[in-house]
């Protein structure tokens, strides 16, 4: 049986951690992102047959007709990935960064996870992976749209899931919440258990075929979590 699969933000990162990964278990793929040379060099690497799209989450409709082209130039997709997403650190609050992450990590996921949504339904059954964040947990006084933006994509993919639960639809949803991983988006000082993209990769992909619905990456980010949500917000201040 074939295996689809769908990458949003496939240039870099975990997300091209998760291409290598998923070709070399066999899966067709449909990869997307801004730098459309990266993605031709990714693509003539990868061992199994991949399509390639160049797209802008920030650009919520012009995304949504690049998305919907994709899934109909490979028909049935089991899988969509969205690891899509930009972090400035932004203690000044400059609004044109604030609003740019809210375009890419909140307007761009909306129209990725509705049209993913929406394909699953039609053909009866499907799996939906979004890259959230630890960040999403509790605010942030350097980045606060990027903490809230991580923060809305966790509650949005669990209003999915309750409504393939109430709908008893065979679609699996997994919010994926990562600490640091070796990408450009950690930025900072400090910087601590920083896993590599590969090792990120696997776990993701470990837990979405599983079927959690929520997983930590890397795990020991589970202890991190626990804390934050007992930390009074004085205390998280000082982090």
């Amino acid at each position: 049986m074939s295996k689809t699969a769908v990458i949003i933000g496939a240039s870099s990162g975990i997300g091209k951690a998760m291409a290598e990964a998923l070709s070399l278990e066999g899966y067709t793929l449909g990869l997307t992102g801004r730098r459309i040379t990266l993605l031709e060099k990714i693509k003539e690497s990868l061992p199994g047959e991949t399509f390639i799209s160049k797209m802008d989450v920030s650009d919520a409709p012009t995304t949504s007709l690049q998305f919907e082209e994709l899934l109909e130039k490979m028909g049935a997709v089991d899988l969509v990935i969205i690891s899509a997403g930009i972090g400035h650190p932004n203690p000044d609050l400059d609004s044109a960064l604030e609003l740019e992450t809210i375009d890419t990590n909140v307007s761009g996921f909306v129209v990725i996870a509705d049209a993913a949504f929406r394909h699953f339904q039609k053909q009866g059954k499907g799996q939906l992976v979004g890259i959230s964040s630890i960040g999403a947990l509790r605010g942030n006084g350097v980045g606060p749209a990027y903490s809230a933006s991580k923060a809305f994509v966790s509650n949005y993919m669990e209003g999915l899931r309750i409504k393939a639960l109430k709908e008893k639809l065979d679609i699996s949803i997994t919010d994926v919440r990562p600490g640091f991983v070796d990408t450009p988006m950690a930025k900072g000082d400090g910087l601590f258990w920083v896993a590599s993209p590969a090792k990120a990769a696997s776990q993701i992909i470990k837990a979405f075929k599983a079927g959690k619905s929520c997983v930590y990456v890397t795990r020991r980010w589970n202890l991190v979590a626990w804390l934050l949500r007992l930390m009074p917000t004085k205390i998280v201040a000082k982090i």
